[in-house]
Parts: structure tokens; sequence; C-alpha cells
């Protein structure tokens, strides 16, 4: 697929920097954690350091995936860091954190694809902060899909999010280990636990309207109520190129076009990511 046109004024994003964000960076830094605003180069990560405020990336920062769109390096990873769930839990409590989003790479070598480590993190938050809240953001834990649910939805977290990333027509040619029904299925899983459910899509490849309303269609009828929908930015110069920059009108559209499905939280705009001012829903 041939270039699109540069980036619009639309998509420019603070350069990090402030009090706050250094601090934040310190601490992450010091404990040897590693976070998504960083390794995945969310254009956000200025506004959110600043506010003090962080997506931790549990499991290392390889994944075992290669899908198209994504700035996370693959391969093959190092085995879990033992101490992980009680260094973040220390970092949450020394940032003072209300609240908190746990990530991971995917980990399709691991036998629970890390539950287990993202059930033990959330102890450790809540053993030493335990007024804080928790949004676990989740692979699809492919090799032990129901098993490894059933231990995630066990902690309670206030949210679990799983993000589809991509509309169905492009899935497979984006996402080629991942599995549209099964992502589907897991959020059905989290919804029927009377949870929240949770998802991420980003567009600009290639894509139309219908398919993003097809799509949405799909992830709320699987009990999905809370929808993050973001441009996609090329995240490094071998990665796939934008087929599509949306203004912020047709954002506001789609907008819209959630709401009148009947998403209950809804966050539509250019630079929004899955976990940008998640603490604003709930």
């Amino acid at each position: 697929m041939g270039k699109v046109n540069p980036k619009p004024y639309w998509l420019k994003y603070k350069i990090p920097g402030g009090i706050k964000f250094v601090q934040l960076k310190k601490t992450i830094s010091s404990l040897g954690l590693h976070t998504v605003c960083c390794e995945a180069k969310c254009p956000n990560i200025g506004d959110c350091f600043g506010r003090g405020t962080a997506a931790f990336l549990i499991l290392g920062d390889i994944c075992t995936r290669n899908c198209l769109y994504c700035a996370i390096k693959n391969g093959t990873p190092n085995p879990p860091d033992a101490d992980e769930p009680s260094k973040i839990a220390e970092a949450v409590y020394k940032l003072k954190l209300n609240y908190v989003v746990i990530t991971s790479v995917t980990r399709d070598d691991l036998i629970d694809g890390g539950a287990s480590v993202f059930c033990e993190t959330v102890r450790q938050i809540r053993s030493i902060s335990p007024a804080t809240e928790i949004e676990l953001l989740i692979p699809d834990f492919a090799k032990s899909a129901i098993s490894s649910l059933e231990e995630i939805i066990a902690v309670q977290p206030n949210v679990i999010n799983h993000n589809i990333e991509v509309v169905q027509r492009l899935f497979k040619v984006l996402r080629p280990n991942g599995n549209y029904d099964l992502s589907l299925k897991i959020l059905s899983k989290i919804a029927s636990k009377g949870l929240t459910a949770k998802s991420g899509l980003m567009i600009g490849f290639g894509e139309d309207m219908s398919d993003i309303f097809n799509t949405l269609k799909d992830l709320f009828n699987a009990g999905c109520n809370s929808i993050t929908i973001g441009q996609y930015l090329q995240s490094s110069k071998a990665g796939f190129v934008p087929q599509k920059y949306y203004t912020p009108e047709e954002f506001k559209e789609i907008r819209e076009m959630a709401g009148a499905l009947g998403f209950k939280n809804i966050k539509a705009d250019p630079l929004i990511r899955s976990s940008f001012m998640a603490d604003g829903d709930y």
C-alpha cells in the first residue's frame, strides 16, 4: 500500500516534560519496570506522565507475536521476573496512584499466557495500596483462554479491557496470530460476570465507516460497554503505513455511531489510546 499524505495538524501532541513526568519516569527506571506508554511510543505520554498516570507493561518488553501495526519488540522473551508484581505495587504506592492500568506483551510461550502474573500484580497492589482502582488490559491467552480468564475474573479488577485493535475485515491481515471470534468471546465472558468490559479500536488501516460500524456492533453485542477509538500512527519506518487520517469531524460521526449502538463510555478522537485518561470513566 502506498503512502498517505503527511500527518495533519490535529495529530500534533505534547513534548514530554515537567516535574511529574520526570518523577514517574525516574521511579519506573529505578525499579526496572516497563510502561506501554514508552514501549508502544504512545502519543499521549507527555500528557499522562505529566498527570502522574501510567499503564504498566508486565512480563517484559518482548512480544511473541508480530502484529503489523505495533511498535513493541517481538521475538523470544526472557522468563518472567518473579519480583515484578511487588515492584509495580511499590511504584503505585510511591506515586500515589488512584487508578492504574496493567497490561502486558503477549506471551504465547507461557502455559497460562501470563494470567498468574496479572493476578499476583493485583494482589500485591491491593496489599499496600487498597484504595487504588485497577484496570487490566489483557491479551487473549490463546493457549488457555478459559482457565486464564477465569483466574483474571476471580481477582475482581475494577475494569477488564481486551482490545479488538482492528476491524474484522482487516483482522487477519494485521493480526495474523490473533482470533477475532475469541476476542469477542472474552469480552462476552467478562460482561456475563457483571464486570466492566472495555475494548479499543484503531482506525486508519484502509477500513471504511461500514467496517467500523460492523465491528462496533460486534463488540456491543458481545457485552462490551466501554470503547476507545483512535487514529493509527505509523509505529516505525518498517511499520504498516497509515492509509487514512480521519478528521475530527469524522471522529465525531464515529462517536455518534457508537452512542447510537448503546455504548456507555465512548472515547473517540485522533490521539485516543486504550489507556488514555482511563480513570475518568469509572
